[in-house]
């Protein structure tokens, strides 16, 4: 099982900051002048919730004790971003210096408001550099506006599954490598039955799953802000190829109607009867996580994994994906800083503590050193994740003072696009970067 549910945290998540960003009255210097070798206990708190990660997070926890015996951590799990957000307003001795959130798209509202403290001091102490320590995508959503109030734990990359049984049925060698090469052999994929399918080669539409509007522009590499903060999203072509890809796709396997009428009659996500584990749905766009899930279901087919496909004129970029993670800081309000970046550089930076949450949470490692450590355990298809992760030309999402909702703003023109609501592309792209650019003067 995932050890995070991104999709879901990512967009439900950021509404139940809105008012957190301007009622923290924490300060990114206040508290740092405790003594991390004298003998104190500190708060940790994250979200994991299952019996197996909160298992992980006890090993690792312990190994920190066991580095800094003089430094006793408090652990409290399950915890939501919410009930953070109320302990990082509020303060005191039971509140958490150091957090844990599963919320990457709230980096932007953590560092702007002032919740948790910038990191960099701390780094520049240290003598690390996170622009060589962790993958770029990582280094650059943990931070917002030159503020690193975040470090990676563990990440999140994407990339395509397929179903090899299908593949060779249908005569296709190989995994498509470009968007062109992915609309064919979709369709080749494609088995109709009349009104529904008896096999579709791939849900395009956007509530399919993890196929997200950020998931698909993650292959574009697109800039979604220009220098001043403004929406690029009429400006950059990479938007208007990416919603026209997928448009196409979603007309050439059957149209948004017959998708739709097909998809509500799927399996859940989460559960054992995902299309793609029982082979309704021969290629899906997913995280690593879904390997472990698929096979445990034993699906009756041979899984395999890639890379997704990249624009055609971008072919040489193939390897690349879309990466979102894990992100842990510490607490403005916190008087034991310095204690606590003991913590928090042990869990995000020691290359042993990080493979061994990897390999515990099955999530990928979240450092350049950990992501070749020869301790990493996975099977051999899960290196397709690894080397995604690792990838320079590999994405993420910006951090924004208002967290993930110009991503949601996005996704929902998306929807209003795909179904035919909205026919003029270049008109559509221009209102809704007009809208983001209205939602980010007002979070301001």
């Amino acid at each position: 099982m995932p050890a995070r549910r991104p999709t879901a945290a990512a967009l439900a998540a950021t509404a139940s900051l809105a008012l957190f960003a301007t009622a923290c009255t924490g300060t990114s210097s206040s508290g740092a002048d405790d003594d991390a070798s004298a003998e104190t206990t500190i708060n940790f708190w994250h979200a994991w919730s299952e019996p197996s990660e909160l298992k992980a997070v006890k090993s690792m926890v312990s190994g920190f004790e066991k580095a800094h015996p003089n430094i006793h951590v408090n652990v409290v799990g399950g915890m939501t971003d919410d009930k953070m957000n109320q302990a990082l307003r509020a303060g005191g001795d039971k509140a958490p210096d150091v957090i844990s959130s599963f919320t990457t798209n709230n980096v932007g509202k953590f560092c702007s408001s002032g919740a948790l403290v910038d990191l960099n001091p701390f780094f520049e102490k240290s003598d690390i550099d996170p622009a060589t320590t962790f993958p770029k995508a990582m280094n650059e959503y943990t931070q917002f506006d030159g503020n690193r109030c975040a470090a990676p734990l563990l990440g999140d990359a994407y990339g395509l599954y397929y179903n090899k049984d299908a593949f060779k049925k249908a005569g296709i060698k190989n995994p498509p490598k470009t968007w062109t090469e992915f609309t064919e052999d979709a369709k080749k994929l494609t088995i109709d039955d009349g009104d529904s399918y008896k096999q579709l080669g791939f849900m395009p539409n956007y509530h399919g799953w993890e196929s997200t509007t950020e998931h698909y522009f993650g292959q574009f590499s697109p800039t979604y802000f220009d220098k001043n903060g403004k929406s690029h999203l009429a400006e950059d072509p990479a938007f208007e190829e990416g919603f026209t890809l997928q448009k196409k796709l979603v007309d050439t396997l059957g149209g948004f109607k017959k998708l739709e009428t097909y998809r509500s009659k799927l399996g859940d996500e989460w559960g054992p009867k995902h299309p793609f584990h029982t082979g309704q749905v021969a290629m899906q766009l997913d995280g690593e996580w879904r390997l472990g899930m698929a096979e445990n279901t034993k699906p009756e087919f041979e899984i395999g994994i890639a890379p997704l496909p990249v624009p055609d004129d971008q072919a040489d970029t193939y390897g690349k994906g879309y990466i979102t993670g894990t992100i842990a800081g510490i607490a403005a309000t916190s008087k034991k800083q310095n204690a606590a970046w003991e913590l928090l550089k042990h869990m995000t930076t020691d290359t042993d503590a990080v493979v061994s949450f990897a390999n515990d949470i099955h999530n990928v490692p979240s450092t350049l050193a950990a992501l070749k450590s020869p301790k990493l355990k996975y099977d051999p298809r899960y290196k397709t994740f690894l080397d995604i992760a690792a990838n320079p030309g590999s994405t993420t999402t910006p951090a924004s003072v208002n967290g993930g909702t110009y991503l949601a703003t996005i996704q929902q023109f998306g929807y209003d696009y795909e179904s035919g609501k909205v026919t003029d592309l270049k008109a559509g792209l221009k209102k809704t970067a007009a809208q983001i650019d209205t939602d980010i003067a007002q979070a301001k």
